[in-house]
């Protein structure tokens, strides 16, 4: 599968919101609990896409943006 598999349109009402919200998250932590944070969210939006062939899609884009 390739990226153009993803669907890249913008689908965040209010994409900003979330931003300051993950900003939020990351306050009064140290890089390594920042880190952490970063990968426990990883994996709860990658169980929630629940598709591996997106996902490898997701992982290359993020990769090689084009």
């Amino acid at each position: 599968m390739t990226s153009s598999s993803l669907d890249l349109s913008p689908r965040l009402p209010d994409p900003d919101c979330f931003y300051e919200a993950l900003i939020e998250a990351h306050q009064g932590l140290s890089a390594a609990e920042s880190a952490a944070l970063n990968a426990r969210l990883i994996l709860i939006l990658a169980n929630q896409v629940g598709d591996m062939s997106l996902l490898r899609a997701a992982l290359d884009q993020a990769h090689n943006p084009k």
